[in-house]
């Protein structure tokens, strides 16, 4: 699995990706292998305040739902209508087009970087 350095890592498997004052939020490679095909996403609607750690939405694939985890505090402003329209982007492009929402970060969130990212996935 190829992670990118500039981007952060959740230990629940999410990525952030920090542009200026937003930061665009996804799930990791690894998450959507082990999800298998994603078939359905809620989202948090925009506007939400979501606080780090929380569950702010669900990823539901033909093996199971799983709740998607807040990266860090903020405001959500977008979601991505067309993974939304068409979930299987979260497992064909997970770090691209398959984006899930960007928000406004505030404070300072804990999270991964790629290589401590990668340890503690070698385990799983």
């Amino acid at each position: 699995m190829s992670l990118s350095p500039d981007l952060k890592y959740t230990s629940d498997h999410e990525w952030i990706a920090r542009e200026g004052d937003l930061s665009t939020v996804g799930v990791t490679a690894h998450a959507s292998d082990a999800l298998g095909d994603v078939v359905y996403l809620d989202l948090p609607a925009v506007g939400t305040t979501i606080k780090a750690g929380d569950a702010c939405g669900e990823i539901e694939s033909t093996k199971s739902v799983s709740d998607l985890f807040a990266p860090a505090d903020g405001e959500v402003v977008e979601i991505n209508e067309a993974a939304v329209a068409d979930p299987g982007l979260v497992n064909s492009d997970p770090f691209g087009a398959g984006w899930l929402f960007r928000m406004r970060i505030a404070g300072t969130p804990d999270l991964l970087d790629a290589a401590a990212y990668a340890a503690l996935t070698a385990g799983e």
